[in-house]
């Protein structure tokens, strides 16, 4: 026996990343349902070999429906997500709504799964920041050995985290620049993009973060330690789909980075491509559709005493959400409902 399914906001890049998931994965589906705005009512969602039409979010009934992937922003979910919860059905949200809520488990599958019997505070799950999911995937196994104190991450984050509207915006301006009075000015972003990066993403905060910096270190510290300094720059790159990650770590113990290596390949979710030649690491462009975090660049740090640098890559659209929501909804499924 399967689950009754409901992906929210099925036309947008994260929600049609998680119907593609849901049937690669093979997920125990009875009935499956994409919920878009009205404007987008009767539009077609691929799952597997079958096309599903977009029914109204706003009318729809989450009665008997046993979990929801929600991918519509903080501004909708606000308005639908209480009304499925309050129904019976499990939400799992994308948005930064509900990251913060004591109430709300905030889960990464591979480092904190036994938060999810949190859930039935509000009957509400909350996918991390996409920058932030990578990151903890890949500092988990090494705080675990050696306890990690303090993290720096230089972030080089991809448009497709900004939307369709950030990807099509790249599209344009970068076939202006070669043609002659067909330039396009930012609309999306706050200065050009292609050909360019841009250290800004979401709004300036007091002390000078950005939004997305404070994610990171806010999320870092409910998913793996309190205790863990973070401290976060993040930069928006030409790059259509893949999060990379500069990390720099500093452990209460020592960490050889051979030992580090080994770790991090026995760990979940993981895998370490670090050889030390030309093209000996993996690039954003390579891990576009793949569930893997890929570690590469893994060296100690010598101006600290126990430190260490690598490089982290990751499909943010798959990893950094819809992957991600769907490994929630799979340990939700065999911890909680057992029903698959």
């Amino acid at each position: 026996m399967g689950y009754r399914v409901a992906v929210v906001g099925a036309t947008g890049n994260v929600g049609r990343e998680m119907l593609n998931i849901l049937a690669e994965r093979e997920f125990p589906v009875d009935e499956i349902v994409a919920l878009a705005s009205r404007r987008s009512l009767g539009s077609e969602c691929a799952f597997g070999d079958k096309t599903l039409k977009t029914k109204d979010l706003d009318t729809f009934d989450f009665t008997g429906w046993d979990m929801a992937l929600f991918a519509i922003g903080s501004d909708a979910t606000k308005i639908y997500a209480p009304k499925a919860a309050a129904a019976g059905c499990v939400v799992i949200d994308n948005s930064s709504l509900y990251r913060y809520d004591a109430e709300v488990p905030l889960i990464v599958p591979e480092v904190n799964p036994e938060a999810i019997d949190g859930y039935a505070k509000k009957n509400i799950i909350a996918n991390p920041n996409c920058s932030t999911a990578q990151m903890v995937v890949a500092l988990k196994p090494l705080h675990d050995r050696a306890t990690i104190k303090r993290v720096v991450v230089s972030t080089y984050q991809s448009v497709s985290g900004g939307g369709k509207e950030a990807m099509d915006e790249l599209w344009n301006q970068t076939k202006g620049m070669y043609v002659p009075g067909q330039e396009v000015a930012p609309s999306k972003f706050t200065k050009q993009i292609a050909f360019n990066v841009i250290p800004h993403i979401d709004v300036f905060m007091e002390d000078g973060s950005t939004k997305e910096e404070w994610k990171m270190v806010a999320e870092t510290k409910k998913i793996v330690d309190p205790k863990i300094k973070v401290t976060a720059t993040c930069v928006r790159v030409p790059v259509f789909v893949g999060h990379s990650e500069s990390i720099n770590i500093e452990t209460e113990d020592f960490l050889d980075e051979d030992e580090a290596r080994e770790i991090l390949r026995g760990a979940p979710g993981i895998m370490v491509v670090d050889k030390r030649e030309d093209g000996g690491y993996v690039t954003p462009t390579e891990c576009v559709g793949e569930y893997a975090t890929y570690i590469s660049r893994i060296r100690q740090d010598g101006t600290i005493e126990n430190g260490l640098n690598f490089w982290c890559v990751s499909d943010n659209l798959r990893k950094g959400a819809a992957l991600n929501a769907v490994q929630i909804a799979e340990l939700l499924g065999r911890r909680v409902l057992k029903k698959g």
